[in-house]
């Protein structure tokens, strides 16, 4: 039995493997628009487990799993014996004899790592604390539906050096894109953290404004991600000039386009002008979620199919 295929980090696929995926993204999310039945999973079971509440990944994977004819379970950790004590390593083991895939949405990478390593299926990261693959393949994707192929173009990264970030800085790498980061004093980038190979992909910015200058997609996300809410009344203070606005929006190309992973906070990390702009594409970038994590289930159960 060959050992499963994982997807834990964006840097676990190749260039080609991604340009296989964008190519079966359209596809999928094509015939979804023709109302065209697409069911290549059919008695396959997908199994979600929750620690980070979620909407849009359970949404996405959920809806997206019945859409290709399987089944979706949620399991939330609070009422399972995961929650209970129970080890990573032998709820991989119990879990992964019972379904065909497994989707975790947790806390500390170690975690899905401990898990991928003892199931007999593949796992993917819904999110961790350190990465957010399945949201950055939605946002690349976004990307080339409105502006072509992402190749030797800029990103933006304004505010916290999170998951989002992290996850950037592997696709920049892998997809040979550039990734500006601007984030306040003490929240900088950690190469090793966000498992960097070198830093010829990506520059850090003291000022968001140079960081904005001439990009092709500035992004953000919220300033106090799940997990780290006792920072929020320094983080509230730390990020105050790290809000993007119009003239951050002003100086990146006229063409330029916003995203966000959502939920948003209007005022905070965005100013309502910028997300509810003509700059931003954040609606097509959560739907690309539904129809991104339904290639990425195909891929890691059937491989490259012809259709």
């Amino acid at each position: 039995m060959n050992p499963p295929r994982h997807y834990l980090q964006f840097k676990d696929f190749s260039a080609q493997e991604y340009d296989y995926l964008f190519e079966r993204i359209c596809r999928i999310k094509d015939r979804f628009k023709r109302y065209e039945p697409y069911r290549p999973l059919f008695d396959r079971s997908l199994v979600m487990i929750f620690e980070k509440a979620s909407t849009r990944t359970r949404l996405s994977f959920e809806a997206g799993m019945q859409q290709l004819g399987g089944a979706a379970i949620y399991l939330n950790t609070r009422d399972s014996q995961l929650g209970r004590g129970e080890p990573v390593e032998d709820a991989a083991q119990v879990i992964s004899r019972m379904t065909d895939i497994v989707m975790i949405r947790t806390f500390e990478q170690e975690i899905i790592e401990r898990f991928a390593a003892n199931s007999r299926v593949p796992v993917i990261n819904g999110l961790t604390n350190e990465y957010h693959p399945c949201q950055i393949l939605a946002d690349i994707v976004t990307f080339i539906e409105h502006r072509g192929s992402i190749k030797g173009k800029t990103v933006a990264w304004i505010g916290d050096s999170n998951n989002m970030c992290n996850t950037w800085l592997q696709a920049a790498e892998v997809l040979d894109f550039n990734v500006h980061v601007s984030t306040p004093p003490g929240y900088e980038v950690e190469p090793e953290r966000a498992g960097l190979y070198g830093t010829d992909n990506f520059e850090q910015f003291a000022d968001p404004m140079d960081a904005c200058r001439g990009a092709d997609l500035v992004t953000t996300d919220v300033w106090t991600s799940m997990g780290f809410e006792a920072e929020n009344e320094a983080r509230m203070k730390a990020f105050a000039d790290w809000q993007v606005d119009e003239d951050m929006m002003d100086v990146a190309r006229s063409d330029a386009l916003f995203m966000h992973c959502l939920p948003a906070h209007r005022g905070e990390e965005v100013s309502a002008g910028v997300i509810d702009g003509v700059h931003s594409v954040v609606w097509d970038e959560a739907e690309n979620r539904l129809h991104a994590q339904k290639a990425l289930l195909e891929f890691l159960l059937l491989g490259r199919v012809d259709d």
